[in-house]
C-alpha cells in the first residue's frame, strides 16, 4: 500500500466585523479571523496537510491570496478542490488530525458538525477526522486573544495504480 503523510499549519489574526469560521462551521463570537478568504484556519491547515501528502505544494500555490477569485471564498470550497485532486490522483484520506489553538471561544460544542462537514467533503467517515483545541496559556498573540492557529496532519492511501 502507498501511504503518505502531510503536515499543515495556518494562523490568522482576529478582526471585528468578520464571521468566525472554523472547520466550515460559523462559530458565534464577537470577532472573526481576517484573511483573503473566510480565514478558516482549520480547513487551511488541513488543505495544506493533504496537498503536502500529495506532493502538490501548498494552499497559496493553488489559491493565491491576491487572486480576486478567492476573495471571501468559503474554505469548504477550497477543501472540495483538494478532495477532487485526491480523487484524481487515486488517493483517499485514511485519517486527519487537527489541533486548533485559541483562547476563546470554546469550540467543543461545534466539533461534531466540523467533523461531519469535513468528512462529507473528503468522502471519509467522520470517525477518521479528529479536531481538538487547546489554549496558548496567555502567551504571545494567540494567548492574548489576537489570533488563532491550527496544525493538521493527514494520512492518505493510494486506492489504485
Amino acid at each position: 500500500m502507498d501511504y503518505r503523510i502531510g503536515f499543515g499549519y495556518d494562523i490568522h489574526k482576529f478582526a471585528l466585523k468578520r464571521k468566525l469560521m472554523l472547520g466550515g462551521v460559523n462559530i458565534p463570537f464577537t470577532r472573526g479571523l481576517l484573511g483573503h478568504s473566510d480565514a478558516d484556519v482549520v480547513l487551511h491547515a488541513l488543505c495544506d496537510a493533504l496537498l503536502g501528502a500529495l506532493g502538490e505544494g501548498d494552499i497559496g500555490r493553488h489559491f493565491p491570496p491576491g487572486d480576486p477569485a478567492y476573495r471571501n471564498i468559503q474554505s469548504l470550497t477550497l477543501l472540495k478542490h483538494v478532495a477532487r485532486l485526491l480523487q484524481k490522483k487515486h488517493f483517499a484520506v485514511r485519517n486527519a488530525d487537527v489541533m486548533v489553538i485559541l483562547e476563546k471561544p470554546k469550540i467543543s460544542p461545534f466539533v461534531a458538525e466540523m467533523r461531519k462537514r469535513i468528512g462529507a467533503v473528503l468522502k471519509a467517515d467522520r470517525k477518521l477526522i479528529s479536531i481538538k483545541a487547546t489554549t496558548h496559556e496567555g502567551l504571545g498573540s494567540i494567548g492574548a486573544g489576537k489570533a488563532a492557529a491550527a496544525y493538521a496532519v493527514a494520512l492518505i492511501v493510494k486506492t489504485r495504480s
